[in-house]
């Protein structure tokens, strides 16, 4: 077993469309490797490459699949094609929505929160102890940095903003690398019912390309933080 699975704090890495960058996640023992199912992403893969890749993994990782306002047609196919992912919904979509795309997968779902890097009157920060209302059959939320047009920002977002104790799972994403996950996970690491962390851009050399070495940096920055 890699050393990687005595870190208390889940690690998901996200955006992945190569087989190399599957297999340096599997290396280092994260426990979630994302899929991105939205076609204006430049890490965007199809439900069949994401499926392919999904093959790789072993039974103890988690595929994850990311749907920005999707139509149910779009996560029936997916997740025929992925057994076992968990879905993330990361655009405008309803509770209600969410419920009921999962529950028609019979899937756990994640929602995405997106917090403005600068809270404004044009873009507050959203009420997360609403949301943990609102949402609360997801199984947890994921606090990312507000972009447009729903892309990963690549900032962080002021981790002050958020309260200081939430009835839901968390997972911190958001311009995280392994220079400032070990700062994340010790701030939010009371704030919620459990904290994972999430990573794209901060473990890459190229948009949707993963770096085998920020990976395990990433990595070993959680388990020591």
């Amino acid at each position: 077993m890699h050393n990687a699975f005595m870190s208390s704090v889940p690690i998901k890495i996200c955006g992945l469309t190569r087989e190399q960058d599957v297999d340096a996640c599997v290396e280092q023992g994260v426990h979630a490797v994302g899929f991105v199912l939205y076609a204006p992403s430049p890490r965007a893969v199809s439900p069949e490459r994401a499926a392919a890749l999904a093959c790789r993994l072993p039974a103890w990782i988690t595929p994850v699949l990311l749907f920005v306002n999707p139509s149910a047609n779009e996560v029936a196919l997916a997740t025929q094609l992925v057994p076992g992912a968990v879905l993330q919904f990361h655009g405008d979509e309803s509770a209600q929505t969410c419920q009921a795309m999962a529950h028609s997968a019979q899937r756990r779902w994640v929602k995405a929160i997106r917090f403005p890097e600068l809270p404004s009157a044009e873009h507050p920060a959203p009420d997360l102890l609403k949301c943990a209302l609102d949402y609360q059959q997801a199984s947890a939320l994921l606090l990312d940095t507000w972009a447009q047009g729903f892309g990963g920002s690549g900032k962080r977002f002021n981790w002050s903003q958020l309260p200081p104790s939430v009835n839901a799972h968390l997972v911190l994403s958001g311009g995280l690398d392994p220079a400032n996950v070990g700062e994340g996970v010790r701030a939010l690491r009371t704030r919620g019912l459990s904290l994972s962390v999430d990573v794209s851009s901060g473990v890459e050399s190229a948009k949707g390309i993963k770096d085998p070495v920020k990976i395990r940096d990433f990595v070993m920055a959680v388990r020591t933080a």
